[in-house]
């Protein structure tokens, strides 16, 4: 049975890698990915005092959203995660507050158009596939700058941060330099930081590796709520 225990385990290993990497343990949130999970789990952990939630698939969040006690909607910030179809983007302009997985132009151009529809600029981040993978959806690295100047042209989005999926490796060192790499790459972006000023990378089986390297946002669903069906 779901209980605070978990996140606070969770909580506990951030603040260690924080402490490890003289980082301050404020400068990075923790996202509970709460895909496949039902209502009841998001409820009790929002009881336990997470407030920022990631959901993978639009139709589900929507459902999930719908039946969410007012109390957890108002207080909630919600992140869509999950690759995004160009089709799909009013909904997730309806339901989230952010989209972490901006890929192309195309969709940046939809999702400004939505939200300028409905009266709101849409944070966003650039997914960034740094490992360079055909089966994985993001921009490839060295396309990201094209990418990035196109977006900030929209009105109606505003580009705030980056996010990855790094390959899986059970080498925690090869992965640790994937994330390093992006930490790079958003330096050499944004120098200045006034731009991209997130980094989403890290998840249950890596996140005390990528804030190590820099992450300042960690997208945890199996650590907080156990294995999904």
């Amino acid at each position: 049975m779901l209980d605070c225990s978990s996140l606070e385990a969770v909580q506990e290993k951030m603040a260690a890698s924080a402490a490890r990497a003289g980082r301050d343990l404020s400068e990075i949130r923790l996202l509970a990915v709460s895909k496949r999970k039902p209502v009841s789990a998001i409820e009790t952990l929002f009881r336990c005092g997470q407030r920022l939630f990631g959901e993978n698939y639009v139709q589900e969040a929507m459902e999930k959203l719908d039946h969410l006690s007012g109390e957890v909607r108002r207080s909630s910030s919600w992140h869509f995660i999950g690759h995004l179809q160009r089709n799909k983007v009013k909904y997730v302009i309806r339901y989230f507050d952010l989209i972490q997985t901006v890929d192309s132009v195309r969709l940046g151009r939809e999702i400004s158009r939505r939200a300028e529809a409905a009266g709101r600029v849409m944070p966003v981040f650039i997914q960034v596939n740094i490992g360079q993978d055909p089966a994985k959806s993001g921009v490839l690295p060295d396309e990201l700058p094209g990418l990035l100047e196109g977006l900030l042209d929209l009105p109606g989005l505003k580009v705030s941060g980056l996010m990855t999926i790094p390959p899986f490796s059970s080498n925690l060192q090869e992965t640790r330099r994937y994330f390093r790499e992006m930490r790079r790459l958003k330096e050499d972006m944004d120098p200045a930081g006034k731009v991209l000023k997130e980094l989403s990378m890290g998840m249950s089986g890596d996140f005390h590796v990528a804030i190590e390297e820099g992450a300042t946002i960690v997208r945890i669903g199996t650590a907080l709520f156990g294995p999904r069906d």
